[in-house]
């Protein structure tokens, strides 16, 4: 493809608590396809990042194991996540995106899923679903073979 050129930007803070080192983010740089013009042929405005997210210090064992199960396809064998962006024909604006992107993902890894709670359904609501059970079986009886007289 295109000449790649490795990058490496500062710290990104998720929330007060989970800070992403400058060691755990890798930028890579690309030629984009798509519309552009000439500009498509000589800059490399695609970024390609790389969080090392299973050796993150940073991110505590469960909200590793939601990342996981979020990312999908995007988490490697090595245990990192690759998300790609080549939506404009800005560079800078492309890292934004792709550094927002995994901002969000990460958040929505952070809010552990709540426990659903077992409950058994009302007498009300058993006894409706017997009676409209027992109406729909009488009108299910009612369609047989007509006798002749």
């Amino acid at each position: 493809m295109g000449h790649k050129v490795l990058w490496v930007w500062p710290m990104l803070r998720i929330s007060d608590d989970i800070v992403l080192q400058d060691w755990e983010l890798t930028e890579q740089f690309m030629r984009a396809s798509g519309p552009g013009g000439q500009n498509v042929n000589k800059v490399s405005s695609a970024v390609e990042l790389r969080f090392e997210a299973a050796r993150s210090p940073s991110l505590p064992a469960p909200v590793k194991a939601r990342l996981k199960r979020i990312a999908g396809r995007r988490w490697t064998q090595d245990g990192a996540i690759v998300l790609q962006c080549d939506e404009t024909r800005s560079q800078t604006r492309n890292r934004a995106l792709v550094r927002e992107r995994l901002a969000e993902m990460i958040s929505r890894a952070m809010v552990a899923p709540k426990r659903r709670i077992a409950t058994k359904p009302t007498r009300g609501s058993v006894e409706r679903r017997l009676t409209a059970k027992k109406t729909r079986g009488g009108v299910k009886a009612l369609r047989g073979r007509v006798e002749d007289e």
